[in-house]
């Protein structure tokens, strides 16, 4: 099979809207997305494109990717639309990457309360995995 450019989603919620919060979730994100998918190499990252709902603004989460040393990866940034009943406090992304596996070898990341935006990804029907943010 040769070499295809797919889409790898996840997505966090983040505690408050301050820079450290942010940063940290993203960071956080990142890693679990990295992690989830070994093959992953920044060398092989398209580009990666971030969204906060409109409550999260301290901060670009793009600033957490480059302290992650993705220099060479070009991302953006950009307010999600404003869903009356969405998720608060929420950080997505969406990672284009260049890769020789099938879409449905990818495995997406929703962590802490955004699990519940794509439950059909969450394995063994388990509740939303708690983030270090999550408040009870």
């Amino acid at each position: 099979m040769g070499t295809a450019v797919y889409g790898i989603r996840g997505a966090i919620d983040v505690a408050s809207n301050d820079r450290e919060a942010i940063l940290s979730a993203t960071m956080r994100l990142l890693q679990a997305i990295l992690d989830a998918n070994p093959q992953l190499n920044l060398a092989h990252i398209a580009s990666a494109f971030f969204t906060l709902t409109p409550d999260l603004d301290a901060i670009y989460p793009a600033a957490a990717a480059r302290a992650l040393g993705w220099e060479q990866v070009p991302l953006l940034c950009a307010q999600e639309i404003p869903v009356p009943g969405g998720l608060p406090r929420c950080v997505r992304v969406l990672i284009h990457w260049n890769t020789t596996l099938s879409q449905s070898q990818i495995n997406h990341v929703y962590l802490g309360q955004a699990a519940q935006l794509r439950p059909d990804l969450n394995p063994n029907g388990l509740p939303p995995t708690p983030s270090r943010h999550d408040s009870g």
